[in-house]
């Protein structure tokens, strides 16, 4: 039996112009950049430093610090169901194996650009030889070895989480952390396990996507404080961190922002262009998750925008969309994996004064398109890094020069990140023929980050998403590029 995907016409936008401007979410984000900027700057002003805090400063960090909070305590449940939810939409897709391997092969190839990038830029720039004074080395708080990666992978529970006592003043602070990896771990084998199950697993994968819906709707009310908690982090930054921390990395900061740039800027529009789409369609309609990564710093945290944008403005089909951007939210890092630790792991050997050779340049290229997992799709650049280092047989105190600058670096990491998750998945969409062109060169209206209203998602929409990905029969398959 066919099916047709009917598209219903979006409402007249009704609103004036002050009006949409003033809802527009770049534009909030942007206001919200601006005047956390000018406060920051004022509480410098007023004496307020990490040394001396103030009322302002407090206030900045715990409105920053309460955003952040609220944003991760969503990521455990969105990680867990997303994989799964995704491995189970994998029996929807015809090729699924065939659609996963291109899918994996674009991450490493675009992987492989970037730390290219960043080696080049590295010995051109000299960042290293060029460092300011007053650095002071330091052994970084977390350290990432390749055994350190592979026993991490050991589930230690059911959702991969710990509880860690710290003593302050006498006082005994308990808090549960997560480890990022062990939940993925569980999450595939659970996803795995239920599709070997089959019928009798059908009502906990129903649920599982239920319960998906529910925590995405309530990441959109997180998201719509993005601009709030844009402000307090913006504004505490500058009054943490300052600019003056900036002028002694000032070569290494602008070599990574650099390099971020020729990716997204250049290496993107170019693999764009070369699949026969539009770079410009491609800007307007990854942005939005572009701007929310570049504040929340979170690839899961995005997880969702991404995926809506991919789907909805890019063209994407869901059935393959809701597999291949989660595995991008946890496995594409073409800023924190590729462009950062290269040009890192080449300034710790400069400022050491060590002479990398060619096998050493090898293993950053190696380490980075095979060991992205390790970041895991949080602020984790770090143990990328260290990853690195002890790779290269680098000292690990190096890290501790570069900490002070890195929240500011990993706004533009995570932001590359995203467009890259958001990218791949429309290439390969592209190179297979499943990707919706008349939706992606579509005008963008709307908020791509609005809710979603599940009135309008019939039936007959779920399997025409489903047929534009390779329906499970020919027929159904062969409808589908007829309607197009």
């Amino acid at each position: 039996m066919s099916t047709t995907a009917v598209r219903r016409p979006k409402a007249p936008d009704t609103r004036g112009p002050v009006r949409k401007l003033l809802t527009s979410f770049g534009f909030q984000i942007v206001a919200a950049l601006v005047l956390g900027i000018g406060v920051g700057l004022l509480g410098v002003q007023l004496g307020a430093s990490p040394e001396n805090p103030t009322a302002l400063s407090d206030t900045l960090s715990k409105i920053g610090s309460s955003y952040v909070t609220i944003l991760r305590a969503a990521v455990v449940p969105l990680i867990f169901t997303a994989i799964v939810a995704s491995i189970s939409n994998l029996r929807r897709v015809q090729n699924a194996a065939r659609l996963a391997g291109q899918t994996l092969l674009w991450f490493a190839i675009t992987a492989f650009i970037a730390v290219v990038i960043g080696i080049g830029l590295g010995l051109v720039l000299q960042p290293g030889n060029r460092a300011g004074e007053g650095l002071e080395t330091g052994e970084p708080y977390t350290v990432g070895t390749w055994w350190n990666f592979l026993l991490g992978l050991i589930p230690q529970n059911f959702l991969g989480l710990s509880v860690s006592t710290s003593e302050n003043d006498g006082v005994l602070a308990s808090s549960v952390n997560f480890n990022i990896l062990q939940i993925i771990v569980v999450a595939v084998v659970v996803g795995i396990a239920a599709l070997k199950a089959g019928k009798k697993a059908e009502p906990f994968l129903a649920f599982t996507e239920s319960l998906l819906k529910v925590i995405q709707r309530v990441l959109w009310w997180i998201i719509r404080l993005a601009p709030i908690g844009t402000f307090g982090l913006i504004g505490s930054a500058v009054i943490q961190y300052g600019w003056g921390k900036l002028t002694s990395l000032a070569w290494f900061a602008g070599a990574i922002y650099i390099g971020l740039a020729l990716v997204l800027f250049v290496v993107y529009p170019i693999l764009v262009k070369t699949h026969g789409l539009s770079i410009k369609q491609y800007f307007s309609g990854v942005w939005p998750a572009v701007q929310l990564a570049f504040v929340s710093r979170s690839s899961i945290g995005t997880l969702p925008l991404t995926e809506r944008v991919t789907e909805r403005n890019l063209g994407v089909p869901r059935a393959y969309a809701s597999f291949a951007v989660p595995l991008g939210a946890t496995t594409k890092m073409d800023g924190c994996a590729a462009i950062y630790p290269a040009i890192a792991a080449i300034f710790v050997a400069q400022f050491f004064g060590i002479e990398l050779n060619l096998v050493q340049y090898l293993l950053i290229v190696i380490v980075s398109v095979v060991g992205s997992a390790a970041t895991a799709g949080t602020t984790g650049a770090v143990v990328m890094l260290t990853l690195t280092l002890s790779t290269l047989g680098l000292p690990l105190e190096g890290v501790g020069l570069l900490l002070a600058i890195d929240p500011i670096l990993d706004m533009g990491r995570t932001a590359v990140n995203v467009a890259g998750q958001a990218l791949v998945p429309a290439i390969v969409a592209k190179r297979e023929g499943i990707l919706d062109e008349e939706l992606y060169n579509a005008p963008r209206r709307g908020l791509p980050f609005a809710e979603e209203d599940d009135a309008d998602e019939t039936p007959a929409d779920t399997e025409a998403d489903a047929a534009a990905a390779g329906s499970r029969d020919d027929a159904a398959d062969t409808d589908a590029v007829a309607a197009r």
